[in-house]
């Protein structure tokens, strides 16, 4: 019963600490380009030129 006086409070601070974080991600704009990252992340980047002189990738 004494853990319970310790657990409760803690998982109530970490609950709002998570809820925090959350509400400052969407005030900075962390979700607003959902569709541009997962593209990024698909993107292998061989559609950049190589330079001059240079046949492939060395």
């Amino acid at each position: 019963m004494n853990m319970l006086f310790f657990l409760i409070p803690v998982a109530l601070f970490l609950g709002a600490l998570g809820l925090f974080a959350f509400m400052w991600s969407l005030k900075n704009g962390q979700y607003e380009d959902m569709d541009g990252a997962a593209w990024r992340a698909l993107d292998d980047g061989d559609d950049k030129p190589c330079g001059r002189g240079q046949v492939g990738k060395g």
